[in-house]
């Protein structure tokens, strides 16, 4: 179909060329085919690394490069055990290594097909929303402000409508566009008007078009490859993680450096030495810390999805923690997206309207008493302009009415059912010719409809914008001129309903003698007669006010913008727990305007509520917080919305409402389109941070212990306690699993109640460096004291003295301790203790027996899985030689368990302390 120029056939005859139609779309039978033909509408994605060359990857690391040089030393001076173990070793790592990095991949790649967008098509003579990658040349794609192009096509309406076509052109002022044919075939593609392009947006107004090329057919597809070159995104953390790496190589090179020397100066071959010195390397840089924040970021990542957060740059999960501020729009994020028309005032009457959600069935009442007359008739004219100003669908599916559009719209067409008035029916007797679609900045919008001489503008929008508009007004079934005091009384009531917390629309509308194509708004919405006042009530979240008050308790300040009325925004904020004794201020755009951006800096952290406000404002605000120093997470739906969103250092999209350009300004994209969900992302965000910096907590403290070990041993001129095999062993062994369990840690249930961590906060601070060596000196002198202890008085020297104690007998002439029993005691110890360790790391200050042993099942496996196989390595005859151990008894095994727990227990004495006295 690629050879056809769309652009110089009729609109009709495009439709016809793919055999579809404009009214119904393809059917379900003809779309399957037509899907196994074409294949599926995306662009060939850039082959990811295989797994083969991600384990390869595993190798290409200077400290495996050390080892396996250690392995052709120890060959080649025919240590073959020890060449063995180590390249054993090497491999068991590059295993762990690659499984870890392979899920994470795995992990990142089921997120971005969830972020996958969707198209409104018709088919079967309904609008669905599919996933854009299912359209197929022939399909009937809706389009409208917001909206990215999910194909090629060919326009056959359009209102107003304008594309952002920068992608393909490099121009980047939005093109105008129209339906008529194009005759020159030769085109370039910025002047071919009347068609739109796959990854191009929808700046203004509203189309259709039918879908002549997808996938790789499309314009995007023939230069798919200049955007298949991004590269993985790196988060902050990760990068400071590099540096911090870099430090701590060289820093712990230097300590290597010293325990060769020693080892050198007391004489022990130089291969022992030297193996010693590349072991304690190993065991000193945490080499697979960078594949643990990996998959703990990305099974994070994971976990907000069930909390309905869908994130799309991964380093706004580390934002999130910072977060000090929440700028939310009201509609859907704060309340419940289901608009009920409850009020509407017409001919000088408040009629209240029963029901509720979207089902038309309810009654219609003035005082208690039902409509007569020319009441009902100024009802029925006012929802009557309603659903001829409305571009949303009402449909029952099943037994439930579903909303396919706007649902302020969705509440006038539910009102309108009621009293028997269906857009289907108004549609066929009233066509629409052409619109002006809805402005932030106008706020109202308009529609001209019907066939000569029947024909009419109808206007909805904000009730003082429309009586602007206004010269006459209709009552008692006829129109007459609009006065003063008739203005007085519609925006009396305006402003009482509003307070009732309701949103409140106006509706106008005036005859036509001629039929206008390319409305001007100056021009058609002018002279125009006010009908009446359409009131209704999205209903608060009932989660949303807990969310606020625990966001308040986080220390992040909340702030709600909507364009609502001032009353109306200003008694849901009070509702919702927005306005309190800090933030008590609301204001709407006027007064915001009249605010220079250094007043505005000086006052925002006192204004909680905005109303009336456009895409400039939002921007305005956002960039007030920022110059404050605040981090800012800014949510938004509508094209108007993406500026705002952008500019914040967490974009949060609606998922549901949100607009397909919205969702790519965003960080995030919320699912549901629930404040609550926002407040749990923030949580979440702030839990991974804290599980990352446990890791690298319990592995920085483990192998701080390590190394005091050997330096200590040297300097007291001790028979090393570790072999340079047992030291690999632990790394391995006490390094992986505990550190990946504690990455996906259960949060801490008082996270919210900090505040929240500063963005220039450093990984290892002060006060976490000297806990870090602290914990590492314990673990070092548990293994020494047990060592000594073995080594020179045996493992029954203290039960012996307890007995001939307690039976009054003198005690035994101690036996020196045999020194391998010695080292194997030491290297449990070392594993245990470690294993032990793992526990503390779980939270700084509060007690393990506080937040519960069995709260993180993971690491309580993994612990399980490193002991049985130390206990394997220690009862196994074929490890015996290669680890130089023996095997244990009881009283041996107490000894172990009695001195690993030495660093669990006194870390938990040293919280009992903090607690106390704090």
């Amino acid at each position: 179909m690629t050879e056809l120029q769309w652009h110089t056939m009729h609109a009709n005859e495009v439709i016809k060329n793919l055999d579809t139609s404009v009214d119904a779309g393809l059917s379900l039978n003809e779309t399957e085919n037509r899907l196994k033909k074409y294949g599926y509408n995306q662009l060939e994605e850039k082959k990811g690394v295989s797994p083969f060359i991600l384990f390869l990857g595993q190798f290409n690391n200077f400290i495996v490069w050390v080892l396996i040089a250690a392995a052709i030393v120890s060959g080649v001076l025919r240590e073959w055990i020890d060449a063995l173990a180590i390249i054993a070793i090497v491999i068991i790592n590059a295993i762990i290594g690659f499984i870890q990095e392979y899920r994470a991949e795995k992990s990142l790649e089921a997120l971005q097909k969830m972020s996958a967008p969707f198209s409104r098509v018709t088919r079967n003579g309904e609008i669905q929303s599919i996933p854009s990658r299912d359209i197929v040349p022939g399909d009937i794609v809706l389009l409208e402000a917001g909206d990215y192009v999910p194909a090629d096509g060919r326009l056959c309406s359009s209102f107003s409508f304008m594309t952002q076509e920068a992608s393909l052109t490099g121009e980047s002022t939005p093109v105008g566009k129209s339906t008529e044919p194009l005759p020159n075939p030769s085109l370039p593609i910025a002047d071919q008007k009347n068609m739109v392009f796959m990854g191009t947006s929808v700046t203004s107004g509203k189309g259709t078009c039918v879908i002549v090329t997808t996938g790789m057919h499309t314009e995007l597809g023939k230069i798919a490859g200049l955007i298949q070159e991004a590269g993985k995104e790196e988060t902050p953390l990760q990068r400071k993680l590099e540096v911090f790496g870099k430090k701590l190589v060289y820093l712990c090179l230097g300590i290597v450096t010293i325990v060769f020397l020693l080892e050198l100066w007391r004489k022990d071959p130089l291969l022992e030495a030297f193996l010693i010195s590349v072991s304690l390397a190993v065991a000193a840089i945490p080499e697979g810390l960078p594949a643990i924040v990996t998959i703990a970021l990305a099974l994070g990542v994971q976990r907000m999805v069930k909390r309905h957060v869908l994130i799309r740059k991964l380093p706004s999960v580390e934002t999130l923690g910072c977060a000090t501020v929440i700028c939310s729009d009201k509609t859907g994020t704060l309340t419940q997206n289901e608009m009920t028309v409850r009020k509407i005032f017409a001919n000088g009457k408040t009629i209240d309207v029963s029901g509720t959600g979207y089902m038309p069935d309810g009654n219609f009442l003035v005082n208690g008493e039902s409509l007569l007359g020319i009441d009902q008739k100024a009802l029925e004219k006012t929802l009557e302009i309603g659903v001829l100003c409305n571009n949303t669908h009402l449909k029952k599916e099943d037994a439930t009415w579903k909303v396919i559009g706007d649902p302020t719209e969705g509440a006038i067409l539910s009102a309108a059912g009621k009293t028997g008035i269906w857009k289907e029916m108004l549609d066929k007797q009233f066509p629409l010719i052409s619109e002006i679609p809805f402005d932030s900045e106008r706020k109202k919008m308009s529609t001209i409809r019907g066939t000569s001489p029947a024909l009419q503008v109808c206007e909805k929008g904000a009730p003082d914008v429309i009586l602007q508009d206004c010269t006459k007004i209709y009552h008692d079934g006829t129109t007459r001129d609009l006065t003063e005091n008739d203005i007085q009384v519609i925006l009396e009531e305006n402003n009482n309903l509003a307070g009732s917390a309701l949103r409140v629309l106006g509706v106008a509308y005036k005859p036509l003698d001629r039929e206008i194509t390319n409305p001007v708004p100056d021009t058609v919405e002018r002279e125009m007669i006010f009908v009446g006042l359409l009131a209704m009530i999205d209903p608060p979240r009932p989660e949303v006010k807990e969310a606020v008050a625990v966001c308040h308790t986080a220390g992040i300040k909340t702030v709600m913008i909507t364009g609502d009325h001032k009353n109306t925004a200003r008694a849901i904020g009070e509702e919702l727990g927005f306005l309190s004794s800090n933030s008590s201020k609301a204001i709407d755009g006027i007064e915001l305007d009249a605010l220079s951006d250094d007043d505005l800096a000086k006052e925002v952290s006192k204004i909680a509520v905005y109303a009336r406000v456009t895409a400039e404002h939002k921007l305005r605000i956002v960039k007030a917080w920022k110059k404050q120093g605040d981090v800012v997470a800014m949510t938004g739906d509508g094209v108007n919305d993406a500026p705002a969103v952008k500019e914040a250092n967490i974009g949060v999209a609606m998922g549901i409402t949100g607009t397909d350009v919205t969702k790519e300004a965003s960080d995030m994209v919320i699912t549901d389109d629930n404040f609550a969900s926002i407040e749990a992302a923030i949580e979440e965000g702030r839990g991974i941070y804290d599980n990352i910096k446990k890791s690298i907590h319990y592995l920085l403290s483990c192998n701080t212990g390590e190394i005091l070990t050997m330096l200590l041993a040297s300097i007291f001129n001790l028979p090393i306690p570790l072999f340079p095999i047992q030291i690999l062993w632990i790394n391995i062994a006490t390094d992986g699993l505990p550190a990946l369990a504690l990455g996906v840690d259960t949060v801490d249930p008082d996270i919210m109640k900090r505040l929240a961590r500063r963005s220039t906060e450093q990984i290892i601070d002060k006060r976490l460096g000297i806990l870090i060596l602290f914990q590492g000196f314990l673990i070092a002198m548990s293994t020494l004291l047990a060592y000594t202890y073995v080594l020179y008085y045996g493992t029954r020297a203290i039960p012996d003295y307890l007995y001939h104690w307690f039976c009054n007998e003198a005690a035994p002439h101690l036996l020196r301790g045999d020194i391998e029993l010695a080292r194997t005691i030491a290297f449990c110890v070392m594993v245990v203790s470690q294993l032990f360790h793992s526990f503390n790391c779980r939270n700084a200050r509060r007690s393990l027996f506080e937040i519960g042993v069995f709260t993180n099942n993971k690491l309580l496996l993994a612990a399980g899985i490193s002991l049985a196989i130390q206990v394997a390595i220690v009862y196994t005859p074929f490890f015996e030689d290669i680890f130089r151990v023996r095997p244990l008894g009881l009283i041996d095994w107490i000894t172990v368990f009695g001195f690993s727990s030495l660093t669990f227990i006194i870390m938990e004495v040293v919280k009992y302390g903090k607690r106390e006295k704090n």
